[in-house]
């Protein structure tokens, strides 16, 4: 531990960061739940499709936005007028 200090008392340089992970597994937590009741995917592309709109409704969730409208402004079905800038730039944003 002494010779790892450094690396470990990074924490105190960051005081905003958390010390676990609790947040990380609570927006998995309904993921495993209806894994558990439906018996998971069949393929591994099931796998990969599922995990995307996971991921996209927890940010999405987090910024404060309707997954159903981001899904839709994306897929073109809301009016241009309307767009919503791309994930990844409110995500910066916030931060």
């Amino acid at each position: 531990m002494h010779r790892r200090r450094h690396d470990l008392l990074k924490v105190l340089e960051h005081p905003a960061i958390p010390l676990h992970t609790n947040a990380s597994e609570n927006d998995l937590r309904s993921f495993v739940i209806k894994r558990k009741i439906s018996g998971g995917t069949m393929s591994h592309d099931g796998r990969a499709a599922r995990d995307t709109m996971l991921g996209l409704m927890k940010t999405c969730r987090k910024l404060g936005l309707s997954f159903y409208h981001y899904l839709g402004n994306r897929l073109g079905y809301e009016d241009g007028n309307n767009a919503i800038p791309p994930l990844a730039r409110l995500v910066a944003a916030r931060a």
